[in-house]
């Protein structure tokens, strides 16, 4: 007797689960109808932000924004005003001179020092006469001599490029004499550790660079 109920009762069960609608019957008797009507008074379109037509003011009117909306300013193409400045390298200011002129003069010093490591090494006599051999050699010469010229390059370039903008501020303005003495003290501290002889040297060569640098720039 009671086999016989629990099976009546399972197949009771499975023929009204079988009768019920499922969510799939249900999604593809349904039908969706759009309402029409008037829209809502003041409401934004995609024309009106793309027209800048939009009050910031009214995205929320709690915010109590009015005329107190900041918008950022961007200046990107406003040179330096500083007297004598004005070269054939457009600069807005201390920090482009820093970071174009460092990054520039690391890049070259890599090359050159790439140059001469792939000379070095090419031209360096091996016990065996090996291509394997060589280019080891070649890469041994161009990560030597390429990270000491464009570490060094860039290092003398990111202190002048600092001391020439501070004696452009004091002075309030550009000049090759300024960035004469700029140089001049760029080497002078590059080479203060090696002794009187090689800082004078050192100090000499550097500010005569930049100044020759400086009047080729304002003839451009």
């Amino acid at each position: 007797m009671s086999f016989s109920s629990s099976s009546d009762n399972a197949s009771a069960s499975s023929s009204s689960s079988s009768s019920s609608p499922t969510a799939a019957d249900t999604l593809r008797t349904a039908s969706f109808a759009r309402r029409d009507g008037p829209e809502a008074d003041g409401a934004v379109t995609a024309s009106d932000l793309l027209n800048a037509a939009y009050d910031p003011t009214r995205l929320h009117p709690m915010a109590e924004l009015g005329d107190k909306l900041d918008y950022l300013l961007l200046e990107d193409d406003k040179v330096t005003d500083l007297p004598g400045a004005g070269t054939a390298i457009p600069s807005r200011g201390w920090s482009d001179d820093l970071c174009y002129g460092t990054g520039t003069m690391y890049l070259g010093g890599l090359t050159l020092g790439g140059m001469w490591g792939v000379r070095e090494g090419a031209r360096r006599p091996l016990a065996v006469s090996n291509a394997r051999l060589r280019i080891n050699s070649i890469l041994n010469s161009v990560t030597r001599r390429g990270t000491f010229i464009g570490n060094s390059a860039g290092v003398l370039a990111l202190v002048y490029n600092g001391v020439n903008s501070a004696i452009d501020g004091v002075r309030g303005k550009h000049d090759p004499f300024g960035s004469m003495a700029a140089g001049a003290l760029t080497g002078g501290l590059y080479k203060c550790t090696a002794g009187l002889k090689p800082t004078i040297v050192a100090a000499t060569v550097v500010s005569g660079a930049a100044g020759v640098w400086s009047f080729v720039k304002t003839r451009l």
